[in-house]
């Protein structure tokens, strides 16, 4: 039994050591009204990200970054389209990186009208999505829920600052620091208490736990028993 848990912890550790998470946790927005007739939120031509499998909540995806400055102390910005929320459900936004490209990331959630009603944020928002015109149109699933021309949805767009934090004597990674390898992953929340990719993990630690109660019932029986045959006669 020590045996088990020493390895998952051994296991948790060596994860740690080689990869880096920063995350956001969030609720889902109230329903708005959006319209698919043109110009809409696809024309943006941002990536989307949604709960509804686990093949639409995650992105790998090399990020844009650059050193901190004045102007941008946050280094780049990037944009993506949470879809398909549940109003006033939890959810967390998470992006791992390896740690060997040293990065700072900070991750905002924004409302629609927030965004478009912010100046700085929807002149970043239309930078990165000018920057996008001449690259692959995102890739978005037709669904027949949403052949109407007018529906409810709960969005949020998620802004993605990266910054580069590291030195080194070769000029050229200085002035141009190479794009970092991530994973963007939506994870809801399971009753709005814990993630539900930790569900597997909870899962195993109750059954090792219930296991490990009624196991220690039996070695302590056990051993009493043993202590009781042990224990000299006297006449």
């Amino acid at each position: 039994m020590l045996a088990v848990l020493s390895s998952t912890v051994i296991l948790l550790c060596l994860t740690t050591v080689h990869a880096n998470t920063e995350k956001v946790i969030f609720s889902g927005p109230d329903s708005i009204k959006t319209f698919n007739a043109h110009p809409n939120l696809q024309d943006l031509n941002i990536e989307t990200i949604s709960p509804l499998s686990s093949a639409s909540s995650s992105l790998r995806l090399y990020l844009p970054v650059t050193f901190p400055s004045k102007s941008a102390p946050r280094g780049i910005d990037s944009w993506y389209l949470l879809d398909d929320l549940q109003p006033w459900s939890r959810y967390e936004v998470r992006v791992c990186w390896a740690a060997i490209q040293p990065t700072d990331f900070w991750l905002t959630t924004h409302t629609i009208s927030e965004v478009f009603d912010t100046p700085n944020l929807i002149t970043s928002l239309a930078t990165f999505s000018k920057a996008r015109q001449g690259k692959p149109a995102a890739k978005v699933k037709p669904r027949p829920d949403r052949a109407a021309a007018l529906e409810e949805s709960s969005v949020l767009f998620l802004q993605v600052s990266a910054a580069a934090n590291f030195f080194t004597s070769n000029k050229t990674l200085m002035n141009q620091p190479p794009p970092v390898l991530v994973d963007l992953i939506l994870d809801p929340y399971v009753f709005n208490i814990f993630p539900q990719s930790l569900l597997p993990t909870a899962l195993y630690i109750t059954i090792i736990a219930i296991l490990s109660w009624y196991l220690s019932d039996y070695i302590y029986a056990w051993l009493n028993k043993v202590a009781q045959q042990e224990k000299p006669h006297t006449e």
